[in-house]
């Protein structure tokens, strides 16, 4: 503070003799002052305390005004321009010069009034002068020394900043205009781009931009008046074919700036630049951008269209036009209701450059950005989508083109029309149809894909559109397709065919299929379409191939709606013709199968069509599948898979059951609990060998709950098979409460088959690993669960379910683990004793025959007083005999 006051004190003094010194010996007094100001800046980290700081910018810059003059005045230009080097750069002694431009380069970036000081000397004209001749003549340099070099960049940079800073302001441009030179700039740029100093490109743009954006009434008249951008445009046509096209763009971008930043104050410049054929200038220059590397000409390129974008919008009237809204439309769409923003299309000669790239082009950047250009046009105004489809057209005509552009401009393309729906709630049937055209020709495979992709995503947003796709006849091409596809996947079972199997074929069959699936969903009037035209024996071809299998079961599923019995031939076939291997194809049938079971009318259709049979097939099929260690075909597969299908199976089963004494009283009659039964003891996990138990005496017994939450999270080594079989248990105790169908053990999300068989075959590993396939129900302990439940009078409402339990019981014994064994044996029993605690369970258990499954299945219980299960299942046949007993059974 005490240097600044020293200084100001100094400073007074000047103002006070300077009136009566000769002009040297003042000039002479301030530079001497000026080097004791800098080095005050620079001990006060820039903080300038200066009381009289805006005369001292005054007389600073007046002083580099007159010097800059002197070195100009009377010279040629090359002189000229190193004259003006030798002043603004440290040369030895003679510093006066970068003296004076540090100072006014540290005083333009104080204050504004400071600044007002400033441009009020007549350095904006001065400098001005300066830019033109350091643009326009290169010097050849003679020395390669790097301290020269360092130099120019530094002078450069003060110059551009006190540039800067003045001519942000419309009092530094008006100052400026003077000078006569801004205009001689300007067509110096777009007439000697190639030939000017390449340093100084840059700067000169980055210059002319600042300008360009505080233009003002005066300087528009300015620039009209000498024909400026008149003369920019003649100039620039001709660089246009001898540049390269990234610099063309550049010198181009800088003329361009003035007519789009004029135009809020003033429509001169715009109209100049059109009665000039502005136009077609940008139009060829954009079209010599084709094929340009990434990233090279980018800024600029990017900039003449983000220039020509805004241009779009300026215009004096509004755009007058009235199309015809074809219906049907989405229910919330109203075009009365569109309010305009204001920043409406009223400029279509500017759009028409845009629109003419994309016709004439295909490059994929170029192409890319006119898109996006038109994106942002109907952001800015809703109202702009219809003002240029009802004048030029430009998506629809695009869509007769799109098949020659490359893939990220298709897809960039489809998803634009898919926001016409989506964004602007518009059905806009013309461009639909040609859309629909370009998928039946199938000129490029990956068009028709992206095409239908498009499609499917407005089929999803509205159920009107499954009446608009119907009828304008894309539903029928859809099916006819899909039927060739089929019949050339039919003919070529078993066989590989890569044109098919592989690529975009293959996406383009599994994106019909989900197409008809979204076409048909909710709407029955699709699904009879299907029906009626004899598509459903090949849209179930599509079911062997994982790839198309979800949506293929989805249009089965709505095939359910008009014809159950169909829909279960189909499913019930399909799971008893598939082999062994194929579990992911059953989980995904079953998983269809019970979807459709939710609804009480398809159980009948289900019973007739052998679904019950089908089912246990399955069970069958998977003899010794849980076997440890697996063998033969079950190696290759996972347990955790296995036992998935069990469950899944066993739901299908107590879904079709569900509140249908129909199906009940079917499956009781015909002996298919028994039969369950025995297909489940040998599925491996389940011991058949008829081994004789060594009673044992067990100091601890644990509930069927407790062994469920052992086989959950307990850290005790269950083996394998045991796991299994409480699993299986679990599964047999919820369908005797009639509630298997509504549980969810397992994540849907299947691990790969292979990666299940390496963890089920790394023994102790895989039985901490085992429960990771399944979802836990709820937070609270399974054993808690189950007491509420057994405290209560539960109603059994699949008893034959507690007679596949008995008929198991003896297979939970192996000699091996005879301790585990009975426990789990005992644990059972005493279930299943609690089942039959109310007398209307009673009831129910002696009308299903569970005293003849106890006597037939537990004889050497019964026979063997000794036996750990001797006493428990005595009480619970007790327990039933006092309710009812059969003669047979009692003999």
């Amino acid at each position: 503070t005490l240097q600044w006051e020293t200084l100001g004190r100094q400073f007074v003094e000047y103002e006070q003799v300077a009136p009566f010194l000769i002009p040297e010996e003042q000039q002479r007094r301030l530079l001497d002052f000026l080097p004791l100001f800098l080095k005050a800046w620079e001990q006060s980290a820039g903080v300038i305390v200066f009381p009289n700081i805006q005369l001292l910018a005054s007389e600073v810059s007046k002083l580099l005004t007159k010097e800059i003059k002197r070195n100009l005045n009377g010279k040629p230009a090359e002189e000229a321009r190193l004259a003006l080097e030798q002043l603004l750069q440290q040369k030895g002694e003679a510093e006066d010069g970068r003296l004076l431009l540090k100072s006014v380069y540290l005083l333009s970036q104080t204050d504004l009034r400071t600044m007002w000081n400033i441009i009020g000397s007549g350095l904006p004209a001065a400098l001005m002068q300066c830019l033109y001749l350091f643009f326009t003549f290169p010097l050849k340099k003679t020395s390669d020394d790097g301290e020269t070099s360092e130099d120019d960049t530094q002078t450069q940079e003060m110059l551009v900043k006190i540039m800067l800073n003045m001519y942000r302001e419309e009092q530094g441009v008006e100052e400026l205009l003077a000078a006569d030179k801004l205009q001689s700039l300007i067509i110096a740029t777009a007439s000697l781009w190639d030939q000017c100093s390449h340093s100084w490109k840059v700067p000169t743009g980055r210059v002319l931009r600042t300008i360009s954006k505080a233009q003002t009434k005066n300087s528009i008249v300015y620039l009209q008046a000498v024909d400026c951008i008149k003369i920019a445009i003649q100039n620039l046509f001709k660089l246009a074919d001898t540049l390269p096209a990234c610099d063309v763009c550049e010198a181009a971008s800088i003329v361009l700036c003035f007519v789009k930043d004029s135009y809020p104050i003033s429509s001169a410049l715009l109209t100049e630049f059109e009665n000039n054929d502005g136009y077609q200038l940008l139009l060829k220059i954009l079209l010599r951008c084709e094929g340009l590397q990434q990233n090279e000409g980018d800024p600029y390129l990017d900039e003449i269209l983000d220039m020509l974008t805004c241009l779009t919008t300026c215009g004096k009237t509004e755009l007058k036009v009235s199309g015809n809204i074809v219906h049907p439309q989405l229910p919330h769409f109203d075009f009365e209701q569109t309010r305009s923003s204001g920043m409406t299309v009223k400029n279509l000669q500017a759009f028409q450059v845009l629109q003419s790239i994309f016709q004439k082009s295909n490059d994929q950047h170029l192409c890319g950005r006119i898109l996006a250009a038109i994106g942002t046009i109907w952001a800015w105004d809703t109202v702009n989508f219809f003002l240029l489809e009802w004048t030029l057209q430009p998506i629809n005509q695009f869509t007769d083109i799109i098949h020659f552009k490359p893939h990220p401009v298709q897809v960039q393309f489809f998803r634009l029309v898919e926001s016409i729906v989506l964004d602007l709630s518009y059905v806009p049937h013309e461009i639909l149809k040609k859309v629909q055209y370009l998928i039946k020709e199938n000129v490029v495979p990956f068009c028709t894909l992206t095409a239908l992709r498009c499609l499917l995503s407005m089929t999803r947003k509205d159920l009107l559109f499954s009446d608009i796709f119907r009828d304008s006849g894309l539903l029928g091409l859809l099916l006819a397709l899909l039927r060739k596809q089929a019949k050339i996947l039919r003919k070529s079972a078993g066989t590989h065919l890569p044109g098919l199997e592989e690529g975009t074929e293959k996406e383009l069959n599994a994106v019909m299929l989900k197409m008809v699936a979204a076409l048909t969903v909710g709407s029955v009037r699709n699904t009879v379409v299907l029906k009626d035209y004899g598509m459903v024996p090949y849209i179930k071809i599509f079911l062997d191939d994982e790839c198309y299998r979800s949506a293929t079961l989805s249009i089965l599923e709505q095939l359910s709606v008009i014809n159950y019995e169909e829909y279960m031939s189909i499913i019930i076939g399909a799971l008893c013709s598939s082999t062994q291997g194929e579990l992911h194809l059953k989980l995904d049938l079953l998983k269809s199968l019970l979807r459709i079971l939710e609804s009480p009318k398809s159980h009948s259709a289900f019973r007739t069509c052998s679904g019950f049979n089908g089912l246990l097939s399955l069970l069958s099929d998977m003899e010794g599948a849980l076997q440890d260690p697996p063998s033969g075909l079950w190696t290759a597969v996972g347990q955790n898979c296995i036992l998935e299908l069990v469950f899944y199976t066993l739901q299908g089963i107590t879904a079709a059951l569900h509140l249908d004494p129909a199906n009940s009283n079917f499956f009781q009659r015909h002996g298919l609990f028994e039969k369950m039964a025995e297909d489940l003891g040998s599925l491996g996990c389940f011991w058949t060998q008829g081994e004789r138990q060594i009673p044992l005496s067990l100091e601890k017994t644990r509930t069927f709950a407790e062994f469920l939450d052992a086989a959950f999270c307990s850290s005790e080594p269950f083996p394998m098979w045991l796991k299994n079989c409480i699993w299986i248990l679990n599964f047999l105790d919820h369908m005797v409460k009639g509630t298997l169908h509504l549980e969810s053990y397992f994540k849907e999300k299947k691990p790969e088959m292979g990666e299940v068989s390496r963890d089920d075959q790394e023994g102790p590993q895989a039985q901490e690993e085992y429960p990771v396939a399944f979802k836990r129900p709820g937070n609270k302990l399974l054993a808690s669960a189950y007491r509420l439940w057994e405290m209560g009078d539960c109603a059994i409402v699949h008893p034959g379910a507690v007679c596949v339990m008995v008929r198991l019981l003896p297979k939970l014994y192996k000699e091996g683990h005879s301790q585990l064994s009975q426990e789990i044996q005992c644990a059972v029993v005493d279930h299943i004793q609690s089942l039959v605690k109310s007398e209307k369970s009673r009831q129910v258990m002696c009308g299903s025959g569970l005293l003849s499954t106890i006597i037939t299945s537990c004889q050497d219980a019964f026979r063997n007083e000794s036996h750990p299960l001797h006493l428990p299942l005595t009480r619970v046949f007790e327990k039933l005999a006092s309710q009812a007993i059969e003669p047979d059974v009692l003999r």
